[in-house]
């Protein structure tokens, strides 16, 4: 049975852009590129917020499989074999396959598709998470956390919801980012 997993890179105060809406502060070294490629492979779709999508649609650029590293090089081809469904109100043609959009997020037919996939789903985009997570439809969160403050911006986790969580993995990278996997026991 496929699992909805939630992956979300923040500021150690649980950001995942500053108040000004960037987040250079989060671009992966090597290492953790190369960790995510591996948690993201087992995904056979994405949930994604427009905006999010907007952002990781440079991974269908065939100009990344030239010149970049192996690891962006991976996560570009992973991106290219994963079905992606956009939930907007705002856009019409995602410009690319595997792609599809709705117009609104429903957490139980979500839950459904998880329920009937194959393989893993993974949901992106706070606003997008936040919904599914206050919805309780998230099975698994996989954290990366890196070693700055930001001091306001885009939260990652829902204001007013309470999640009981069950550490199952940990790791620490050189540079001082921590992943952690939690189970959100239902």
């Amino acid at each position: 049975m496929a699992h909805l997993t939630c992956t979300g890179i923040m500021s150690l105060d649980g950001y995942v852009a500053d108040a000004s809406g960037s987040f250079g502060w989060s671009a992966p070294d090597e290492e953790v590129h190369a960790f995510v490629d591996d948690l993201e492979r087992d995904v056979g779709t994405f949930l994604l917020g427009r905006r999010v999508y907007e952002v990781m649609r440079v991974w269908n650029d065939p100009a990344l499989l030239e010149d970049d590293s192996p690891a962006v090089r991976d996560y570009a081809r992973i991106w290219r074999a994963t079905d992606k469904v956009v939930y907007s109100t705002t856009l019409d043609d995602p410009g690319a396959p595997r792609t599809r959009v709705e117009r609104s997020f429903d957490p139980q037919a979500a839950r459904s598709l998880v329920d009937r996939a194959e393989r893993e789903v993974g949901i992106g985009g706070p606003t997008l998470a936040a919904q599914a997570l206050a919805a309780g439809i998230v099975d698994e969160l996989r954290i990366l956390v890196h070693p700055v403050l930001v001091g306001g911006g885009t939260s990652f986790f829902p204001a007013g919801v309470r999640l009981d969580l069950e550490l199952l993995d940990e790791r620490r990278f050189t540079g001082g980012v921590v992943y952690s996997r939690y189970w959100l026991p239902r």
